[in-house]
């Protein structure tokens, strides 16, 4: 063959050549992976993140091995006994003489009679007695003791815990 012939597939130039222009063309698509990495980052943080803005106060809780309650639509109200005795509902402080008074007026504004007591696991069982008597006397019948998951068992492998 000779130097001049014509090639197939072509007129004669490289047949993978683009045509002029192509290559500046704007692009009709949108990259939405970036946007969908950002958001699932911003998720994980905001779900580590809101347990710690709900808690204020420093509450060091006995550990269980028993299994966490199912949430409910309405945001649960939260008694704290402190490892000084204090009693907060929510954060705000109650003296233990309005705390009946108190716990009528919010249950009567509420739907649900459920409530989370939390307690340092320093702190008595009768006090968390009275505490929960007060509960029970201001119209919460449904109460929830909040612990730390991974406690010791009283069943198998995990009964050596139980010192």
């Amino acid at each position: 063959m000779a130097a001049g012939t014509i090639q197939p597939g072509g007129s004669g130039g490289n047949p993978r050549r683009r045509r002029r222009g192509s290559g500046n063309a704007p692009m009709a698509e949108i990259n939405v992976t970036p946007f969908v990495d950002v958001m699932l980052v911003l998720l994980i943080i905001f779900m580590v993140a809101a347990p710690l803005l709900t808690a204020g106060v420093p509450v060091e809780l006995p550990e269980t091995a028993a299994a966490p309650l199912p949430q409910e639509q309405e945001e649960p109200l939260a008694v704290t006994v402190t490892a000084e005795g204090i009693v907060q509902i929510g954060s705000t402080e109650v003296p233990r003489e309005e705390l009946v008074t108190r716990l009528q007026a919010i249950a009567g504004e509420r739907e649900s009679d459920r409530v989370f007591l939390r307690a340092d696991g320093s702190v008595p069982y009768a006090e968390i007695m009275v505490v929960m008597g007060a509960l029970n006397a201001g119209g919460f019948r449904n109460i929830g003791l909040v612990t730390e998951p991974g406690g010791p068992t009283l069943t198998g492998a995990g009964a050596e815990g139980t010192e």
